[in-house]
């Protein structure tokens, strides 16, 4: 059998490329508000949940600017603007073979529950997956991926020697191991967490391939 039984993933910039839509939609935000962001809108800003990058790029964390942006950057990204999501090279034949092996997948994403369903539906991957947890899954949200995790966990009585965790940023890793999960860094996403950054007993996980995460154990 594999080692892990269960393996959650991160989304954005470890299964997908949503630079282009992400960043796009954001733009489209700003301009519908008639405001300019404070800092260019980049790469390196995808990541955190929605409200902390509207309040990082407006410089303000006044309720009604934020609201605001926040419903323009809804309709430009779940309408159109997702389209432009691709998957990156090998993660869908990643995900198929650890599927038929009969790993468990699961999802805890910082993206918004409702943009990460059509996506996955998109790409024809919503049957790889036993369960899909973002923050807002709930309310009130979900403070943070350690507590999503935790949650994940929680709800569906996985045991942390069962279990591992694949991101792309260092968040991931430091939630990952908040929860005593073995944790891989997938290094071909645009938050590629640097050597310099891994903590002891993380890995490298520098292409998505299976046989790295499901190793048999003998």
């Amino acid at each position: 059998m594999p080692r892990y039984a269960h393996i959650i993933f991160d989304l954005d910039g470890t299964l997908i490329d949503s630079a282009p839509a992400i960043l796009a939609s954001f733009q489209a935000a700003f301009d519908a508000a008639g405001k300019t962001p404070i800092r260019p809108i980049t790469a390196d800003i995808i990541g955190p949940p929605l409200t902390e990058t509207l309040q990082l790029l407006s410089g303000s964390d006044d309720a009604n600017t934020i609201a605001t942006l926040t419903e323009h950057f809804k309709a430009a990204y779940d309408g159109e603007g997702l389209k432009q999501t691709t998957a990156y090279d090998g993660v869908g034949d990643m995900l198929a073979s650890l599927h038929a092996q009969g790993v468990i997948l699961h999802i805890a994403t910082n993206k918004r529950l409702a943009p990460t369903l059509k996506i996955l539906d998109m790409l024809g991957w919503r049957s790889y997956f036993d369960s899909v947890y973002a923050l807002d899954m709930v309310t009130p949200r979900l403070p943070n991926k350690a507590a999503m995790i935790a949650r994940l966990l929680s709800d569906l009585t996985i045991s942390t020697d069962t279990a591992a965790y694949v991101g792309d940023r260092l968040e991931d890793g430091e939630s990952a191991s908040a929860n005593a999960l073995p944790f891989f860094a997938a290094t071909w996403g645009y938050g590629a967490i640097s050597v310099t950054q891994l903590l002891p007993g993380w890995q490298v996980f520098p292409t998505p391939d299976p046989a790295r995460l499901a190793p048999r154990d003998n």
